[in-house]
């Protein structure tokens, strides 16, 4: 009797080592095989859900990413509440761009953009950060690998940290939570869709190819005929503590421009404009910034200034006394509010 209780706890010992080895992968083991699920890749098209709640309201926005190995990029903003005045980041051989169809504008920046700074909605990215942050926090589920990373947003120092949820099956990304300094989620990205390996060309990601294809999605008039004349103004709810103390309405030949002066501690500007006649297609604007990405629209951060476009309008925020972090606030507490 006791020898055969022996041979049962010998046995049973022995499935619990084959379960052991059979179970849970370290955090060595999955980030090993992120970086081999990505150096394997020759491609991926995803759908992404990004809401922000870095506003004083919550705002809900759609990102379509395309990327092809091995530098080929197309990232395509537009908000879930009108789906239209989209915009799309581009990188081909040619270099970096950001469209705006409905304008018929286009930047080229002199960028090493994506690779200069995290992007929570591209998988090489997400993957590098976690890579890197030999601190990560590592923790399991039943479906998810679950890191927590520090960020890499050299333009804000206010998003310090990300957790990340990786699929257990496919080790692709399924969300992202940004955390502010307070360890709250301010940003929330969820990945709808992912393919891997999907049919793309070189042509997917020409500029020529993209504006014509998001403008005749969108319908978008070339003159003046239906297009508002009326310019609605926007303004900041984010002020840093500055009041507005001036507004200039400037009556321009094809359309109108407002200046808003707020004076404080910190003194800015705010040039907004609407024409009502959208300029024939030209050359892209080189331009001397870095994108930086608001949520409702993706802009040009230089020194002392932003510069955007939005749901049809042009804005231009500018100041020699905000930090870059000051300005992006202001910037995209901007879209959260309207005077008519």
């Amino acid at each position: 009797m006791i020898k055969k209780s022996r041979i049962w706890m010998i046995f049973v010992f022995g499935i619990m080592l084959v379960l052991a080895a059979c179970g849970e992968k370290s955090q060595e083991d999955v980030v090993k095989k992120l970086g081999e699920s990505v150096n394997g890749l020759t491609g991926y098209k995803t759908n992404v859900e990004m809401k922000m709640t870095t506003g004083q309201e919550e705002q809900v926005f759609k990102i379509d990413v395309w990327h092809k190995k091995k530098d080929f990029y197309r990232v395509a903003l537009s908000s879930n509440k009108e789906d239209k005045g989209g915009q799309v980041i581009l990188k081909n051989m040619d270099g970096v761009f950001v469209l705006t169809p409905e304008l018929k504008k286009s930047f080229k920046f002199q960028s090493d953009w994506p690779n200069n700074s995290s992007q929570p909605y591209l998988y090489q990215s997400l993957v590098e950060d976690i890579k890197n942050d030999k601190g990560a926090e590592f923790t399991t589920d039943d479906k998810y690998y679950i890191f927590k990373t520090k960020t890499n947003y050299q333009s804000n120092n206010n998003l310090p940290h990300q957790v990340i949820y990786i699929d257990k099956e496919s080790y692709t990304p399924v969300m992202v939570k940004v955390l502010n300094t307070d360890d709250k989620t301010a940003v929330e990205v969820k990945f709808t869709s992912f393919k891997i390996n999907p049919t793309l060309k070189d042509g997917d990601f020409a500029i020529d190819q993209n504006m014509a294809k998001v403008s005749e999605e969108e319908d978008v008039p070339t003159s003046g005929a239906g297009m508002p004349e009326d310019l609605r103004v926007m303004i900041p709810v984010n002020t840093v503590g500055a009041e507005l103390a001036d507004r200039v309405e400037v009556k321009l030949a094809d359309g109108k421009r407002v200046i808003s002066t707020f004076t404080g501690d910190r003194n800015f500007t705010l040039v907004q404009e609407k024409r009502n006649a959208v300029e024939t297609l030209s050359s892209p604007v080189e331009v001397d910034g870095d994108i930086v990405n608001l949520g409702f629209a993706v802009g040009v951060l230089s020194e002392n200034a932003v510069e955007w476009d939005y749901d049809g309008m042009s804005f231009y925020l500018a100041s020699d006394q905000l930090t870059r972090e000051e300005l992006i606030e202001v910037a995209q507490s901007v879209q959260g509010q309207e005077v008519k």
